[in-house]
């Protein structure tokens, strides 16, 4: 069953667990001892460690190992922004963050502190100097993600590190998704990382703090890992994640150039195999294994459901999901389609055999829920043709209001108006953007009884 969510969790490496299964054995005890035993054990961090920190290009007296990828992030903000509460308690972060940066800053402003979102354009990526203007005189701490998370688009990290640096404000790098590819350019000063991202075990974390980083752990600490990580190191793990950071690099160039050849595959095919669907991110600024798109007047989770049955597991980040019934605010901030959104990210080794036989069935899916969904097929307009039309979608979640408007546009004339009530907050967003496919008007969104009211203009 081809698996196709690495950016979620990658599939153990093959030196991860030869390494896992080999520490067990040594690394079972504390580091901190002087004993045989605890020697051994430190030997095996120590060495992890400087592993790690070639990889990142930090000094080994610099990182840290975490419990997590999100704890590191949170450590990393709590940590920077105590250490330099003197200059003040602002934020700065683009609009496309991971959600762990986003709670870092909403725990900020729940303590009286404020941040900043930076938005981004149509295809994920933020503006350097438009960075550059959010930082303010008590600007404590910037992030930016290296890549995004949902539709692989890398940022300009190495431009914005020289604008906060000139600025005096340090720059956080989640670099969770791209340090498996390679380091990450530029004058960052703090950066974190999450071990199951590149193919290491769940459950480690890293943590770099450059030299010269005012940085002061927040809550209770203790002597391990230069009390930026407190709690008795899982060694074992550790050393499975270094060993696995150093393999996938050393395997990065040819498997980069090898997925990034199916993805473009995937890119070219998508729009042409399926009707109405929206590829998503950068073309060429990008991850090269990571590929999103959007199909119109398709329900996210069902999709996803079909192509497991299918065999293929892929993620999303559509608003009609199990886990949420809000859009993907990466998706909301790019401006672009939200409804059935489809994430592939593929592992190494992923074959051109898996791609297309994703590919050879995804049409007759996709065509199969927009069946069942009532989706509208061309038609001709009707000489009835009205004025103007209200279209009541009050109750109905997405992409129900969508799929009601393309019906009836064609049954106005050229020039005239249909009104789509809708109380899905995802709405507010997919209507602007079939809009845009559509290249029909979008007017605007008024109040109305119970949600709100959708204004498309017919141009063509």
């Amino acid at each position: 069953m081809p698996y196709f969510d690495a950016a979620s969790s990658a599939p153990l490496h093959p030196v991860a667990r030869q390494a896992l299964l080999a520490s067990l054995d040594e690394g079972w005890a504390d580091p901190a001892r002087l004993y045989r035993e605890g020697r051994r054990a430190a030997l095996l961090l120590d060495a992890a460690r400087e592993t790690a920190a070639e990889a990142v290009g930090c000094r080994p007296d610099e990182l840290v190992f975490t419990p997590s990828g999100t704890r590191a992030v949170h450590a990393a903000v709590a940590g920077a922004l105590s250490g330099r509460r003197r200059v003040g308690r602002h934020l700065a972060l683009s609009a496309v963050e991971h959600s762990s940066v986003l709670h870092a800053a909403a725990a900020l402003e729940a303590e009286g502190g404020s941040f900043t979102e930076v938005p981004v354009d149509r295809r994920g990526a933020v503006d350097p100097s438009a960075y550059g203007r959010a930082l303010r005189p008590d600007t404590a701490l910037a992030c930016l993600q290296s890549a995004n998370h949902e539709v692989g688009t890398v940022q300009p990290v190495a431009e914005t590190a020289e604008i906060c640096a000139e600025a005096g404000v340090p720059l956080l790098v989640d670099a969770a998704q791209s340090l498996g590819w390679g380091p990450v350019p530029g004058r960052w000063s703090l950066l974190a990382a999450s071990a199951h991202k590149w193919g290491g075990p769940a459950g480690v974390g890293l943590l770099a703090v450059r030299k010269g980083v005012r940085f002061a752990p927040r809550g209770p600490a203790d002597e391990r890992e230069s009390g930026r990580a407190a709690g008795f190191e899982n060694i074992p793990a550790i050393v499975a994640a270094a060993a696995s950071l150093r393999a996938v690099r050393a395997e990065a160039e040819a498997e980069a150039a090898r997925l990034r050849a199916l993805v473009d595959r995937i890119r070219a095919a998508v729009g042409t195999l399926v009707p109405d669907v929206e590829v998503v991110g950068d073309p060429v600024r990008r991850l090269p294994h990571l590929v999103t798109f959007s199909c119109l007047y398709v329900d996210g989770e069902t999709l996803l459901h079909e192509l497991d049955r299918a065999g293929f597991s892929v993620s999303s980040g559509s608003s009609c999901t199990s886990s949420t019934l809000t859009p993907s605010h990466v998706l909301k901030a790019m401006g672009v389609l939200t409804e059935g959104n489809v994430r592939l990210s593929l592992p190494a080794g992923t074959t051109r055999e898996e791609v297309d036989g994703f590919l050879g069935v995804l049409p007759g899916l996709v065509a199969g829920v927009r069946e069942r969904l009532g989706a509208p097929v061309p038609a001709a307009p009707s000489p009835a043709a009205r004025a103007s039309l209200v279209v009541d979608t009050l109750g109905r979640r997405c992409p129900i209001p969508v799929i009601e408007l393309a019906k009836v546009i064609e049954g106005v004339p050229v020039g005239s108006t249909v009104t789509v009530l809708s109380d899905d907050e995802a709405a507010r967003l997919d209507i602007p953007a079939w809009c845009a496919m559509r290249e029909q008007e979008y007017v605007g969104e008024e109040p109305a009884d119970l949600g709100s009211a959708y204004v498309v203009r017919r141009l063509v």
